[in-house]
């Protein structure tokens, strides 16, 4: 019988001791385990990176809850969708006290209207709604809804993981792998366990021989996509890994998030700009020509771009990380913006006012202006603070 199910599916476990990873939340102490022997299942946000088993835990929830289980996309899913799905599920309750998990999947794209329109319904438990995101759910879940689930973290599967789930893909298709496919494919997946069976399940019906090499394996996944949404977590917590390994002068690691950046299709231009940055904020008066090397790197990018344009950001990345560090400069600036910000414009002394009109001549402007003078030039409810 031909099988149209892809074997992500197929192998997506049916009770909690089937799920490989994710212990903290379905081990024998795990939150979930605990919930669903109580039956006590709240609405809640699973958040974590993709193939890490989020749909999975929704689906298992439902079935333990002997819930109807409705699965929406919020990239497919429009306001009216949700509130139908809310209307069955009401009537469900009504009439045959059959609870319903309403599953959307990337949450985060949801807008603020279609957020909304769950809040009263998660409040009266007419649903168990279980929303899924790569996201910081702090940052794109708004925070009536936030306040009324519970959010679970799952966590990346680890290697070992990974080779238990490929060990059961492997048995299905009835297919062996030689040592270096195996590392192969390990790499292409990423983390992610439906990239690692999709590939597994393309590879081996592209081939019929038994054991599997390394150049199927690369066929099949054609080429490695890393883990990166532009503007999403990972775009910031590899800018901020970036910045801050160049920050402790550790230029191994530095390196690793710049080649980890562009490889993933980061805009060069963007990295350059913060290192531009970095060049004053960190550097600063401890070593000045960072500032003139960082600008000529981001006019680099701006004139050759990619592929050479890495060269100059790998040069720019190991100046910038080995050279000595001073933030006075931007740590003065800063205290200086602040005593705006809280004092507004105070009043500019007068000796040293512009003034190029008779009138303000006579009225004091510029009056008793010294070119070097050493007294303190800041308006007088500040005079004589120091910032650097």
């Amino acid at each position: 019988m031909f099988e149209s199910r892809p074997l992500a599916q197929i192998l997506r476990p049916s009770t909690l001791g089937d799920v490989i990873g994710q212990t903290h939340l379905v081990g024998n102490d795990g939150i979930l385990t605990k919930m669903l022997a109580s039956q006590f299942v709240p609405s809640m946000i699973f958040w974590g990176p993709p193939g890490c088993g989020k749909t999975t835990l929704a689906e298992l929830v439902s079935t333990l809850t002997k819930s109807v289980f409705i699965s929406k996309s919020a990239v497919t899913t429009n306001l009216a969708d949700v509130r139908q799905a809310i209307d069955l599920a009401l009537k469900r309750l009504t009439e045959t006290q059959t609870r319903t998990v309403l599953f959307i999947d990337e949450i985060h794209r949801f807008n603020k209207a279609q957020q909304d329109a769950l809040l009263p319904h998660v409040e009266k438990g007419t649903i168990i709604f279980i929303g899924a995101t790569t996201e910081n759910p702090s940052f794109e879940v708004i925070s009536p809804l936030l306040s009324r689930c519970r959010v679970l973290v799952l966590h990346a599967l680890s290697e070992d993981e990974l080779k238990e789930i490929l060990m059961r893909g492997l048995r299905f298709v009835k297919k062996t792998l030689t040592k270096n496919a195996e590392v192969a494919l390990l790499a292409f997946s990423n983390g992610d366990a439906r990239q690692l069976l999709t590939i597994l399940e393309i590879a081996s019906k592209l081939n019929n021989k038994k054991e599997l090499g390394e150049k199927d394996i690369e066929e099949a996944a054609q080429k490695k996509m890393l883990q990166y949404d532009d503007g999403g977590d990972e775009h910031y917590n590899t800018i901020s890994a970036f910045i801050k390994s160049m920050r402790a002068s550790d230029v191994d690691a530095a390196l690793y998030y710049l080649a980890r950046m562009v490889a993933s299709g980061e805009d060069p231009i963007f990295i350059a700009r913060r290192m531009v940055v970095f060049a004053s904020e960190d550097i600063g008066m401890a070593q000045p020509t960072a500032l003139v090397v960082a600008n000529s790197v981001f006019q680099a990018c701006q004139q050759i771009g990619l592929p050479e344009c890495q060269e100059n950001l790998a040069h720019g990345v190991v100046y910038l990380t080995l050279a000595k560090k001073d933030r006075h400069a931007y740590d003065a600036y800063m205290n200086a913006l602040s005593d705006v910000q809280v004092l507004g414009n105070l009043p500019i002394p007068m000796s040293i006012r512009n003034a190029p009109t008779k009138l303000m001549k006579e009225l004091g402007y510029g009056k008793g202006y010294e070119r070097y003078t050493k007294e303190s030039l800041l308006p007088e409810k500040i005079k004589g603070k120091k910032y650097y």
